[in-house]
């Protein structure tokens, strides 16, 4: 009996990392269409991947591989660390709050980064550009909760965690 727990556990965990790896491309991509879409709603142009390749003065193909690999390591944070996550019922709001606190993180270390590297300058409101950012981040986590579904690993209190045999 205890080995089969221990393969249901192993499963359950390639599973559950497989599906954190999925929901980080799917929030980091629908982020990346929200913000590509946002110049046609007056808010400034915004591009991450841009924005990390000019700063490390690398190609943006490794800016987008960058951005890419944030949004994961991100949702993994949602999977693992997000302990409070259980208390709110509703997975859009959950997704929601989610990404606010990336949304806050991100621009604490856009601000570390900016003291480290050189910055591309801004262009447009400031305010506006906040707002887009929040707006994206607030997508990316709504769209990683959805993705993600249900985690157990972060907090003992989940009903769905798989029954110990």
């Amino acid at each position: 009996m205890e080995v089969t727990a221990t393969v249901n556990e192993k499963l359950i965990m390639s599973t559950e990392i497989q599906r954190t790896i999925l929901a980080g491309i799917i929030g980091t991509a629908i982020m990346t269409v929200v913000m590509m879409l946002a110049p046609m709603m007056g808010i400034p142009k915004m591009s991450p991947p841009e924005m990390l390749s000019g700063m490390l003065g690398m190609p943006l193909i490794i800016g987008w591989i960058m951005h890419l690999m944030i949004g994961i390591v991100f949702a993994f944070g949602y999977t693992y660390l997000f302990f409070f996550k259980h208390k709110i019922k509703d997975v859009w709001l959950r997704g929601a709050v989610f990404g606010i606190i990336v949304f806050v993180f991100a621009q604490i270390m856009l601000s570390v980064m900016g003291m480290i590297f050189s910055m591309p300058k801004m262009e447009g409101s400031m305010m506006l550009i906040m707002i887009g950012n929040l707006i994206g981040h607030i997508v990316f986590g709504m769209a990683v909760a959805k993705t993600a579904g249900e985690t157990c690993f972060a907090s003992d209190s989940c009903e769905t965690k798989a029954p110990k045999e």
